[in-house]
């Protein structure tokens, strides 16, 4: 690949980037219009399209186009590049987050739970991980590995006691007593 080919793809491959970054800014503070999220999702792919054959191979290139099909709600087809991601960068939590997330709206939480066991595989210290595998354990109604991870995350990052009351995941071991005593809730 000529310099000039592989500069330019890196370009695009930051404004690809770019579109997912702003969507996720601006949902974290405004209620986003699911057509200006699909609008910025399309920019992304569009970005991806116009990307050099060779540089249509690597971990960053299927991040992306899994994410911006995650963002479309078309989590199915996201599942594909993300697993294409995972294998080629298994490091990466982000990367294991996503693809979790596309599975368990798949209606697999089997495959959501083993997404997530790699993350941890990758670094126990990330309490999002944590409390992600407890939402989706709780659902799956693993009731014992749910309220593990749930602690774990807790004591990682405090923040995460903060949302247990508005998480409809934890509904199925709500009324367990390890989750009322974890939670402090009184009933």
């Amino acid at each position: 690949m000529f310099p000039l080919e592989e500069l330019r793809g890196q370009q695009l491959l930051q404004e690809a980037e770019g579109y997912l970054e702003l969507i996720f800014v601006l949902a974290d503070r405004f209620e986003l219009e699911m057509a200006t999220r699909d609008r910025l999702a399309q920019r992304s792919l569009h970005c991806l399209n116009q990307l050099p054959e060779l540089m249509k191979r690597g971990d960053r290139y299927y991040l992306i186009w899994g994410q911006a099909l995650q963002v479309m709600e078309q989590y199915q087809q996201a599942v594909g590049p993300l697993q294409q991601a995972a294998m080629l960068a298994p490091d990466q939590i982000d990367i294991w987050l996503s693809l979790a997330w596309c599975q368990k709206r798949c209606g697999r939480l089997d495959l959501a739970i083993q997404a997530l066991e790699d993350a941890l595989l990758v670094d126990s210290e990330e309490a999002i991980v944590h409390f992600n595998l407890d939402c989706y354990c709780s659902l799956a109604e693993h009731s014992r590995q749910a309220l593990i991870h749930l602690a774990e995350a807790f004591e990682l990052d405090l923040k995460y006691r903060d949302l247990v009351d508005e998480e409809e995941d934890f509904d199925p071991i709500r009324s367990h007593p390890e989750f009322l005593a974890l939670t402090g809730m009184i009933v």
